[in-house]
């Protein structure tokens, strides 16, 4: 990004409560960007520096780890991995930990995961050997970052499935996006659609991502016909890619979404197939993203609570490294479907 100068911000408030978001928000760049600024990481333009030192000293914010040090205290970190803040969930997610961690008084580094990160690659990006860390194990690469980290390293992860009984960590938190995906399944059939086509996220791990394993078992459950799930990646583009065949056949009536970004694109390859959404197609989203009420139409969707995730996220960190004094582990909303206006009962000549 090209930055041509930078003129006070007189709405920029001056507060000791800003966070690094609003200070990313203001400086119009992302918050790793602010996090390498402060802590001096390579890989920031000079005039990007200048930038965000500028919106810091306007809002009056102050790391948590410069007020503890110049109060005497203890400096206390942690170190969230992540592999991509521009996804929702990821960034709700990092949302969450890094306002619950401020609270307790943790300054919080971000460093992006590279594709086929290693032990040695992973345990680079943390500030000091043994520093606490968060992982956002949503996909393939954090899964391979959580693993990696050496075993004198305290962690907690927000992860995309339940851990197996077997191989059950009491450091990692998670949505029922498996439920969630079977109760969306469940409402479609209820509108008279024979069946429901998925269009998936790719998996973190080997195995059937949870929203996949959660339609199949919804289909199956009603004895209705499972059809291939098609495989998107994240963005409005990959969904659209993928669906341009099957949202041309009359006989597809219903179509859920492993994220509201691939839903944007199935509703653009619907439109160009001259398919009316709902009147001949229905689509629902995951995940609930803030433009999912303002598309047209508005965007039936699972709401997840990654905000409240990310928070409990830190406090589960917390309490593993302050047992006898950390708060309790919040809880988080359950997952809810938010019906609008891309859904509705199957055309008549289906039923």
């Amino acid at each position: 990004m090209e930055v041509t100068g930078h003129m006070p911000n007189q709405d920029a408030p001056r507060s000791r409560s800003a966070s690094i978001w609003d200070v990313a928000r203001v400086a119009g760049v992302s918050q790793q960007t602010v996090s390498r600024v402060i802590n001096g990481k390579a890989r920031v333009s000079e005039e990007t520096r200048v930038k965000v030192l500028q919106v810091i000293e306007e809002m009056g914010y102050r790391p948590n780890k410069l007020a503890r040090a110049l109060a005497g205290g203890p400096v206390r970190s942690v170190t969230v991995l992540t592999s991509d803040t521009s996804l929702y969930g990821a960034a709700a997610t990092l949302r969450g930990m890094e306002e619950a961690a401020r609270t307790a008084g943790f300054s919080v580094g971000i460093s992006v995961l590279e594709p086929g990160s290693g032990q040695r690659d992973v345990a680079e990006r943390l500030n000091r050997p043994g520093e606490a860390v968060m992982v956002i194990a949503f996909d393939a690469a954090g899964v391979r970052a959580l693993g990696a980290l050496p075993p004198d390293v305290p962690v907690a992860a927000a992860v995309e499935r339940r851990p197996d009984i077997e191989t059950k960590n009491p450091w990692q938190v998670w949505l029922d996006d498996r439920a969630a995906a079977a109760h969306a399944t469940r409402y479609l059939l209820s509108l008279g659609h024979p069946t429901v086509h998925y269009l998936a996220i790719p998996s973190s791990t080997s195995e059937l991502p949870q929203r996949t394993q959660g339609w199949m078992d919804a289909l199956r459950a009603a004895e209705r016909p499972v059809p291939e799930p098609l495989h998107g990646g994240w963005s409005p583009r990959s969904g659209y890619l993928a669906v341009r065949d099957l949202v041309a056949d009359p006989s597809v009536t219903a179509i859920l979404c492993g994220n509201d970004d691939l839903a944007l694109g199935v509703m653009r390859a619907a439109r160009e197939a001259g398919r009316d959404i709902p009147g001949d197609l229905s689509v629902v989203g995951f995940d609930d993203s803030p433009p999912a009420a303002y598309l047209n139409p508005s965007l039936t969707t699972v709401r997840l609570d990654f905000q409240g995730l990310g928070r409990a996220c830190f406090n589960l960190l917390h309490r593993r490294l302050d047992p006898h004094t950390a708060p309790a582990v919040p809880a988080w909303s359950e997952p809810e479907l938010i019906v609008r206006e891309s859904s509705g009962p199957a055309p008549r000549s289906t039923g």
